[in-house]
């Protein structure tokens, strides 16, 4: 068994199943460029200030540049044996280039190495995701631009509700997620700071130079506490939490895909590249990704609980219960990254079927609420408006019939004061077009609301 670079002190070796269970190497050789990038930041630095001299830094920078092109290459083995991939790449380093592959972790420890290259890795899929949802946005917005003026029932507790455009209720998903870009850029500023050079959680007594690996690793500055510092994992938490609040919207969208798409609504048709068939039944074709996108969001939660479960009862500084950190994040960001992008797609290659929206337009009476809006102007007090409404609902629903199919004759035979005025309020058009006040369905609304959306998309 090698020799680890750890066990001057143990006078046994370690048990094989003490090698699998507390290796880390299979899962966090994911962070191998940010590992390596970290190390060449810091082998400069240690340069700068004289801990090494420019010749070792420059044999370490080329070293560390081999088993970069090695792994990418998948050359480079894995092995249970290096633990993880900080001692898996100074090992390889040290084959490469002898003795001065040991002085590269001068002044550090795989406490903040491990810190920095997660932090890293989370940063780097930050800025990835952004521009996902940012795509995401876009095809919402695109959608919403030929609709502006497609009927749909507006629905609340599942009933129709009010006209709306389709366009103004595709625009409310790209508000989510706009806020959900929002989120992961405020996670960003808050946690782009280096924890390089903290050391195994006191720091080192060693003359380095944070701010220059802080500058050089593209964070803001170094983190401000050593301990904190190692034992910080606030910034997986957040891209955690991020992803599940983005999940959340991605699965109320894939709800009413699921809905939409299905005969009693048929408002869309999902393309056939996006859907699936049944193994028994023919005429099948079902909205397997907007339903596998719903599912996934169950998987997301899970791995926010299971962090924020290690996190909750561990003292200061490092613990190894840590290791537990990485492979929910790793699986959260990478379903979130495929998720973003067929969702997208899928979007794009929809049908809608703006007919069977108007034709659903008709049912529930949509416009009982402007009949009575329209009689407040006149001078009736709500409260009365909404009672003779409620009758004009009664009779449309037992003559079988839209209320905005009612004649003049029969309005007028509930409340003599209703004129020829309301037929026109009643026209589920006009009913969306009314709703001009900011943030309204009306099509002057949206159009602003698009407007909106294009210019953060421009930002």
């Amino acid at each position: 068994m090698k020799q680890k670079m750890w066990d001057g002190r143990f006078e046994e070796s370690s048990s094989e199943l003490l090698e699998e269970f507390n290796a880390s190497i299979f899962f966090d050789n994911k962070l191998f460029k940010e590992d390596i990038k970290g190390s060449i930041a810091h082998a400069k630095m240690l340069s700068s200030v004289g801990i090494i001299t420019d010749e070792e830094y420059e044999a370490i920078k080329k070293g560390l540049h081999q088993v970069l092109g090695e792994i990418e290459s998948g050359e480079f083995k894995f092995d249970i044996s290096q633990e993880d991939i900080h001692m898996a790449v100074e090992g390889r380093l040290t084959e490469i280039i002898g003795e001065a592959g040991k002085k590269l972790h001068t002044a550090r420890s795989r406490n903040d190495q491990v810190a920095t290259d997660f932090r890293l890795y989370c940063q780097n899929q930050n800025q990835n995701l952004r521009a996902l949802i940012k795509n995401l946005i876009s095809a919402i917005v695109s959608i919403a631009k030929e609709n502006t003026s497609t009927l749909v029932p507006g629905m609340t507790h599942l009933q129709h509700a009010q006209p709306i455009s389709f366009a103004f209720h595709m625009l409310a998903y790209a508000a989510m997620f706009k806020r959900d870009y929002e989120r992961l850029e405020s996670s960003f500023e808050r946690n782009n700071y280096s924890p390089l050079g903290s050391a195994a959680l006191a720091g080192t007594p060693h003359p380095i130079d944070r701010d220059m690996t802080a500058r050089e690793l593209g964070f803001f500055a170094p983190t401000i506490n050593a301990m904190d510092s190692t034992s910080d994992r606030d910034f997986a938490l957040e891209m955690l939490f991020n992803i599940s609040v983005l999940f959340t919207h991605i699965s109320r969208l894939s709800e009413e895909l699921i809905l939409w798409s299905s005969y009693e609504f048929k408002w869309i048709t999902m393309s056939d590249k996006f859907s699936t068939g049944s193994s028994i039944m023919p005429q099948k074709k079902n909205p397997d990704v907007a339903e596998l996108l719903r599912g996934k969001t169950g998987r997301v939660y899970g791995n926010l609980m299971g962090l924020l479960t290690v996190m909750k009862g561990l003292p200061l500084a490092y613990n190894k219960d840590m290791q537990e950190d990485k492979e929910g994040v790793f699986d959260s960001v990478e379903t979130a990254s495929a998720s973003l992008v067929i969702l997208t797609e899928m979007l794009k290659s929809m049908k809608i079927e703006k007919e069977n929206m108007l034709r659903a337009c008709e049912i529930g009476h949509l416009t009982a609420t402007d009949l009575a809006d329209y009689l407040v102007k006149k001078g009736v007090p709500f409260r009365e408006t909404h009672h003779i409404s409620g009758r004009a609902v009664a009779l449309a629903e037992k003559k079988g019939v839209d209320l905005s199919k009612l004649s003049l004759e029969e309005l007028k035979g509930i409340d003599n004061r209703i004129d020829e005025g309301a037929l026109e309020v009643l026209k589920h058009i006009n009913s969306m077009n009314a709703r001009r006040s900011y943030g309204g369905t009306s099509e002057e609304s949206v159009r602003a609301q698009i407007a909106y959306f294009e210019e953060f998309l421009r930002s």
